[in-house]
């Protein structure tokens, strides 16, 4: 490898430039995920999952390309919400987050640091992360505050979790309190 080779490397730097950028034109071109964007998601989500993830689909003789494939000719939400928890290691909070990455006009990330935003701002909600029925009300609910904003679904999720991450139980404001 070469010094000019390095640049190529810069886009998993910053992951979710990447995975929202290049990840989710690639996917919205082509209609499915190659193996690396797929685990790019999975491990942007949640690490931890990865090798659950990876042995569940090696066991199952599916490829990440079929998998994928299928999520974009299922006809409802909730039949791309399916195909992809029927992987072993794949729960909602994973699922939602890919995707959110393939169709970001129409999912949202289940987080308990948006949940708990929502919850203070006076939306009492059931864990998007229970069942399809929740999760999908869930979405519902934030497509329909985002829409009251001049925010679109990902940067209205993004800010609900920014807002959980300052001043949420833990959060930067309490570290910081003071402080000088």
């Amino acid at each position: 490898m070469s010094m000019k080779d390095l640049k190529k490397y810069l886009k998993y730097y910053s992951q979710e430039d990447y995975i929202f950028g290049e990840i989710s034109r690639n996917y919205k071109k082509r209609g499915y995920l190659t193996p690396e964007e797929f685990f790019m998601v999975v491990i942007w989500k949640s690490n931890r999952t990865k090798t659950k993830v990876r042995k569940e689909i090696l066991d199952s003789g599916k490829t990440i390309r079929t998998i994928t494939s299928n999520v974009a000719r299922a006809k409802t939400p909730a039949q791309k919400l399916s195909i992809l928890t029927s992987i072993f290691g794949i729960g909602i909070p994973v699922a939602s987050a890919i995707l959110a990455v393939c169709y970001p006009d129409d999912f949202t990330v289940a987080d308990y640091r948006v949940r708990e935003s929502l919850r203070k701002l006076g939306e009492n909600i059931a864990d998007p992360t229970s069942t399809t029925r929740a999760y999908l009300a869930y979405v519902d609910l934030c497509k329909k505050l985002a829409g009251q904003t001049s925010l679109s679904l990902r940067d209205f999720d993004r800010s609900l979790w920014g807002r959980d991450y300052y001043e949420g139980t833990g959060g930067l404001k309490q570290l910081v309190d003071g402080l000088s």
